[in-house]
């Protein structure tokens, strides 16, 4: 056997730091068999306000993250939203279900492992016609490489995932 005595390829320590990143993920997010999630609000909002104040039409209309104004804001189901021109406001009234967030407007990859996380607006995918949003740049990244299974997971998990009364949608925050 032909030992070679050249360094590994530039691209290891990346391969490393993804790998390190994927196995603390997957520790991070591992339950303890006996333990079940806490209850979290129906929808994820901060002082009210869904999406942390941005557009959820935007993300269909416009094919990004833009912040709404309270000028063209509208309360659906106890939670304010807000949009960034009457036209998306409008849409979003002729059909709310269309435009919302999947799993409340928490994080989709936090969901696919059966966990609660918030979001970062600017970490989000359109998936056959529904808003998902993440909450940081990993998150997003774990999700994309397999988004149909992820989504498959998030769906059954989000059905099952125990959830405050209607009402307390809009007294805190995401946990």
């Amino acid at each position: 056997m032909i030992m070679s005595s050249k360094k590994r390829p530039s691209s290891w320590p990346i391969l490393a730091l993804v790998l390190a990143l994927v196995l603390f993920a997957a520790g991070a997010t591992a339950a303890p068999a006996a333990s079940s999630p806490a209850p979290v609000a129906p929808v994820n909002v901060t002082a009210g306000i869904g999406i942390k104040g941005y557009d959820a039409v935007a993300y269909f209309i416009s094919g990004k993250p833009t912040p709404g104004v309270e000028r063209f804001a509208y309360a659906w189901k106890g939670v304010t939203y807000r949009f960034a021109s009457a036209q998306n406001l409008e849409r979003f009234k002729a059909d709310p279900e269309k435009y919302l967030p999947q799993y409340g407007g928490y994080c989709a990859y936090a969901m696919s492992v059966n966990r609660i996380a918030d979001i970062d607006p600017a970490r989000w995918a359109i998936v056959e016609g529904k808003l998902y949003l993440n909450n940081n740049r990993i998150s997003y990244g774990l999700w994309a490489l397999d988004k149909s299974g992820n989504i498959v997971a998030g769906d059954h998990n989000w059905v099952a995932f125990p959830k405050t009364t209607e009402s307390a949608a809009t007294d805190g925050t995401a946990r």
